[in-house]
């Protein structure tokens, strides 16, 4: 029995032995878990997620966007307003020489200060508009004459493009330097019917030519007289055209009146007339049509900043077009931030440009449009 007892006391010690040794595998396994999560929390210097009731939030990229995209807005939304000058003795001579110093500038009566300002020589563009409607065909031989007079004034590194209008608008040339394809545009312009100056000036001032750097001009020969535009208005016109970068230089021809035509009659019985008589052109246009065509160029030069001229009192045309072309190429240019950020799209703002020197004409625009 002895025997027996300490044989079945030998197997219970074993049983308790073998029980004790199962849970030591449990904790055995949790150092891989522990080991994955370090490394994982150091990949590309991320801090550790954390979680449970910990007041701290880790600032992810996403935190910083909104700085960012304030300062994306300001860049887009302040315009450098820019404006070509040109300031002129009292014989139309340009003012060489002038500096920043030299120059104010005043929006709606606040001075700006200027950011940009440019006085180099440079060559430009120049679009020649002709137009060929019913009222200008008895001075058509003007207007070659003095659309080749002009393109005689300018360099080789200026460029010209000829166009076209009557109640259509062709391109006659694109822009090229080449002379005698501009007098071969000038001289194939047909005659159409009709007069869509307003289409033609809205066409032009919306091409790529004219909101490319550089500077640019268009010299328009006209009577300023519109019997057909479809598309586009007197003001609507006006108003782009003060959005452009170009300078527009109306050359208006009185076509309204032509005297001496016909055969002299007053010497016959019965008949008490003058020595001449005046045939009224271009389709029955009024007093008023014709007074409303010469202000709408005034207009178009005044909102661009160029000139108009008329064409019946130019004396020399060689010395105007010289003077242009002079104009264009030695031009001023100032640029400023508005002061004043609460304009709203679509608003006008005043422009007055002053220059620190006696007795000067400054050209420029007088107004602009916030876009």
């Amino acid at each position: 029995m002895g025997y027996v007892a300490i044989f079945l006391l030998f197997i219970c010690f074993a049983g308790l032995t073998n029980g004790s040794a199962q849970p030591l595998a449990v904790p055995a396994q949790t150092p891989p878990t522990i080991k994955s999560v370090e490394p994982s929390s150091k990949v590309g210097g991320r801090p550790p997620v954390l979680t449970g009731d910990s007041k701290l939030k880790p600032q992810t990229p996403a935190a910083s966007k909104p700085a960012q995209a304030e300062d994306e807005i300001i860049r887009v939304d302040t315009e450098l307003v820019t404006t070509p000058v040109s300031v002129l003795d009292r014989n139309g001579r340009f003012i060489p020489g002038l500096r920043k110093r030299d120059f104010k500038i005043f929006e709606n009566g606040i001075p700006q200060k200027i950011e940009y300002f440019q006085s180099e020589e440079q060559p430009f563009t120049v679009v020649l508009m002709i137009d060929t409607s019913p009222s200008t065909k008895y001075r058509i031989d003007e207007i070659h004459f003095a659309a080749v007079t002009f393109i005689n004034q300018l360099r080789p590194n200026d460029k010209v493009m000829v166009v076209a209008f009557d109640q259509r608008f062709r391109v006659l040339a694109e822009p090229t330097n080449e002379r005698t394809k501009l007098y071969a545009a000038i001289y194939k312009a047909q005659f159409g019917s009709g007069t869509s100056i307003y289409d033609a000036v809205d066409h032009i001032a919306h091409l790529n030519l004219l909101n490319a750097r550089g500077r640019k001009a268009v010299v328009l020969f006209t009577d300023g007289v519109d019997t057909t535009s479809r598309r586009s208005d007197f003001a609507g016109t006006l108003a782009t055209v003060e959005e452009t970068d170009a300078l527009f230089y109306p050359i208006r021809y009185n076509t309204q009146r032509r005297g001496a035509v016909g055969p002299n009659i007053a010497s016959l019985p019965g008949f008490e007339l003058p020595q001449s008589v005046i045939v009224r052109l271009g389709h029955g246009q009024s007093e008023a049509e014709y007074e409303k065509g010469r202000l709408y160029l005034e207009g178009v030069a005044a909102n661009s900043g160029g000139r108009m001229f008329e064409a019946d009192t130019i004396t020399n045309l060689d010395a105007s077009f010289a003077g242009v072309a002079e104009e264009l190429r030695r031009q001023y240019s100032i640029g400023y931030y508005s002061a004043d950020a609460t304009a709203e799209p679509g608003e006008r703002r005043k422009i007055k440009i002053q220059v620190a020197r006696p007795r000067v004409v400054v050209r420029a625009k007088n107004s602009y449009i916030v876009k």
